[in-house]
């Protein structure tokens, strides 16, 4: 259902249908100014929004329907998503951090898109062996979309709650260990009792924050914090962002039987005054 692609079969399929290809950077000037020939453009922001106490729920399955159709996307085609490696610093905050692609393929994915492909690399590696750019926009073509919601994708509060404490169950927080660890910008400091931190950028390369390592780095770094085949792993973060990187590498890059996702992570947690939280390295 999701896969990652190589820069050089994207180039071998551009101009061939069906294929879509989403860039999903977050701001559009960088996508007036180029981007691969015959994208579209993507704000992750439009698959999340405020419901309830939660500030970046996913969208409902109706508006998740408008927005695909709009788009053109249709359950079977390919659709290639890709965003760019590069670091906020303290006078941008319009460039990328490269964790767009991961959420907007796990969304699309959610939502019943069944071939959805990542550009491992992203634009950065394009980029750097001068492969194609345009400054022509893509073109959508509206589409009839149904969603198939993947239920058996997620873990909700209750799940999360009543399967944390079993021991054949791992809770990864994703997050930066300093958020893991301490005062983070929730109302609450450190993390959910019992979960284990993975940053999610320790999967990717350290100078291209789209670009995977290789998959005995990945492994390595799975197994040193217990994160084994045989056990039932929830993928936790602060909103469900971060987490969405370390779910599509178990579930679809090494193939992991029993993944979830808790999207409404360290943010939900702490709706719940009464619920306890932990500081320091230690999960518990």
């Amino acid at each position: 259902m999701v896969s990652w692609v190589s820069t050089e079969w994207l180039e071998d399929h551009l101009g061939k249908t069906p294929l879509v290809i989403v860039d999903c950077r977050p701001q559009a000037h960088v996508y007036f100014h180029e981007h691969i020939p015959g994208a579209i453009h993507l704000h992750e922001g439009l698959l999340r929004m405020h419901i309830g106490k939660n500030p970046v729920q996913w969208i409902s399955p109706i508006a998740a329907e408008i927005l695909f159709s709009t788009l053109g996307f249709e359950q079977d085609c390919p659709i290639v998503v890709y965003s760019d490696s590069k670091p906020k610093t303290a006078s941008s905050d319009i460039t990328s951090d490269g964790l767009e692609q991961s959420l907007v393929a796990y969304s699309l994915a959610r939502f019943g898109c069944r071939n959805v492909l990542i550009l491992d690399g992203g634009l950065s590696k394009w980029k750097g062996e001068a492969r194609p750019l345009t400054q022509d926009p893509g073109i959508s073509r509206p589409s009839s979309f149904t969603v198939d919601m993947r239920i058996g994708f997620l873990a909700g509060y209750e799940a999360c709650t009543s399967l944390k404490g079993n021991p054949e169950t791992i809770l990864l927080d994703t997050r930066p260990s300093m958020w893991y660890e301490g005062q983070g910008p929730w109302i609450k400091p450190g993390h959910i009792p019992g979960a284990v931190n993975l940053p999610a950028h320790r999967f990717m390369d350290e100078k291209n924050s789209t670009l995977l390592k290789t998959e005995d780095e990945i492994r390595e770094i799975l197994f040193s914090c217990g994160a084994t085949p045989e056990k039932t792993i929830i993928c936790s973060c602060g909103t469900g962002r971060t987490a969405t990187v370390v779910f599509l590498v178990l579930k679809f890059f090494l193939g992991y039987s029993d993944v979830l996702i808790y999207e409404g992570g360290f943010t939900e947690w702490t709706t719940y005054p009464d619920n306890p939280v932990i500081t320091g390295k230690s999960p518990w």
